[in-house]
């Protein structure tokens, strides 16, 4: 199994990615158990001195003024995890409390926090044994960190509350860790603020959502060229020349990969046929802007992602002078905007999806093909009401790209008076990803549909690549109308597993 080693400065991507969908095992370098070694002992020292020392040696928020004795620091650790593990709702998904945990211990090992080495390996050897702490819902307004879910983790640690086994059944945290050979942490001064101090769970649902964000623009790329395909629409637009002068790299990468499904087609070109049109519609036309323009934005999240998993997010933070400093790094603006961002573009592209999708469904703009692509049309009904499933979908990512970081709800008696609401923009996001790869699979199964009504013109080898494999994957071809909800969720699994782009690919090679 492929291990992950967490060090001092930060992790990557893929290293998310393996933790939390992979279920790679993780280590502690070398490195960052010394690390945590010596913060722990500027934090020991601190608490040894009588003056209040913030998260040392006091409440937290707004309960910062008071100084807390020694006989009641370890107390007050474990009552902050108790107290703030207040989530509601449905349980989050097992992918997402994992990069949670390995985010938090990311952080943690940077030896910012001042936590014990012990409490480190055991945050590692939770995610070893496949123990998933319940998180809820709703909890977390973003600021001071996602503080609900990462409670609920911290809980566990604690062998407290409940968690999910690797064999997906969810009991008392006490009896998986017992299971599992894992003495249960007991926090000392700082400790259980550090473990909840942190952008953690909004940073994971944003490093997966760029993973299948990429997949996902690519199979757009590739049902916009089909679509532009079975509509017998030119291909001229896809010039690289004319890209060229409007030189914004996604737009440029999704015309090349158009121009690339789309070679030795014998439809494209037709527009000039029985029924001429100077241009195509806007929706296949400007396919490589709408799209080109989402990619770059990925790019900029992109960006926003890697600063965000080289930090070390906590407050306070221990300082390599021996300081122990407060600060506002907790907050969640940067990653929150750009999820906001993205949840925008997802639903431009799914918009314009369904624009195509649609065009080819109407008799009146199809050129050529049969109403609702039906087998005899008024018996049969065709993929009209596809088109309905696809523009509820669309509806509702639209309703999901208002953003949720313009939103703001004091709290803790106005101390945190200013938040982020970014784990809020995060779930919806995940949610406008699932709602984007069901809006292409239908565009999917409409234009390869439409494609194959297309007698007596030869398609690209891409997209006859594209229909087989998609016809093998249990997505059925013309004819007379049937069940359709279980093709549409095979096609949903094509497009979901990268199927889709692996098919085109191996025609194409790589595209971009």
């Amino acid at each position: 199994m492929h291990t992950v080693v967490v060090g001092t400065s930060g992790v990557t991507a893929s290293d998310v990615l393996a933790v939390a969908r992979g279920g790679a095992r993780v280590e502690l370098s070398d490195e960052a158990v010394a690390a945590l070694a010596a913060a722990r002992e500027i934090v020991d020292a601190l608490a040894a001195k009588p003056e209040p020392v913030y998260g040392v040696s006091t409440g937290f928020g707004a309960l910062a003024t008071r100084h807390i004795s020694q006989e009641l620091r370890t107390q007050l650790q474990r009552n902050i995890v108790r107290s703030h593990a207040a989530g509601m709702g449905p349980r989050v998904e097992r992918e997402v409390v994992r990069a949670l945990m390995f985010l938090r211990l990311k952080t943690v090992c940077s030896g910012h926090t001042g936590v014990r080495p012990e409490v480190a390996q055991t945050m590692a050897d939770l995610l070893n044994a496949g123990i998933t702490p319940v998180v809820h819902e709703y909890g977390s307004l973003g600021c001071s960190g996602d503080l609900a879910p990462l409670s609920h983790c911290a809980l566990a640690l604690m062998g407290e509350g409940d968690a999910e086994g690797p064999d997906g059944t969810v009991r008392p945290a006490a009896e998986l860790l017992a299971a599992h050979g894992i003495a249960p942490v007991e926090l000392r001064e700082k400790e259980g603020l550090a473990l909840l101090n942190g952008t953690d769970g909004m940073l994971g649902m944003l490093v997966m959502a760029l993973a299948d964000l990429d997949t996902l623009y690519t199979s757009a790329d590739i049902t916009a060229a089909l679509s532009l395909e079975a509509l017998l629409g030119t291909d001229k637009v896809l010039a690289p020349e004319l890209h060229a002068i409007r030189p914004h790299p996604g737009q440029g990468a999704s015309a090349a990969n158009m121009l690339a499904v789309l070679k030795d087609s014998q439809l494209t070109g037709h527009h000039q046929d029985d029924a001429p049109r100077v241009q195509d519609a806007y929706s296949v036309r400007c396919a490589p802007q709408v799209a080109g323009a989402g990619r770059d934005t990925l790019a900029h999240a992109r960006l926003v992602a890697e600063r965000e998993l080289a930090a070390a997010v906590d407050n306070p933070v221990v300082l390599p002078d021996g300081r122990v400093e407060s600060n506002g790094n907790f907050h969640g603006a940067p990653v929150a905007y750009v999820l906001d961002f993205l949840a925008i573009a997802a639903a431009d592209l799914a918009s314009i999806a369904e624009r195509r999708t649609d065009r080819l469904l109407d008799k009146n703009r199809s050129h050529g093909l049969p109403p609702f692509l039906a087998d005899d049309p008024g018996v049969d009904s065709g993929l009209m009401i596809a088109q309905y499933t696809q523009a509820a979908l669309v509806s509702e990512m639209k309703r999901l790209a208002v953003p949720a970081s313009a939103d703001s709800i004091p709290s803790s008696a106005m101390q945190e008076d200013h938040v982020s609401m970014g784990w809020s923009a995060a779930r919806k996001l995940r949610t406008a990803v699932d709602n984007l790869t069901r809006v292409l699979a239908i565009e999917l199964y409409a234009a390869t549909r439409a494609v194959e009504l297309r007698e007596g013109l030869t398609p690209a080898p891409a997209t006859r690549a594209v229909i087989d494999a998609v016809r093998g994957a249990g997505v059925e071809g013309p004819g007379p109308d049937r069940f359709l909800a279980p093709d549409l969720a095979a096609a949903d699994a094509f497009v979901r597993d990268g199927l889709l782009v692996a098919a085109a690919e191996k025609v194409t090679g790589p595209l971009r």
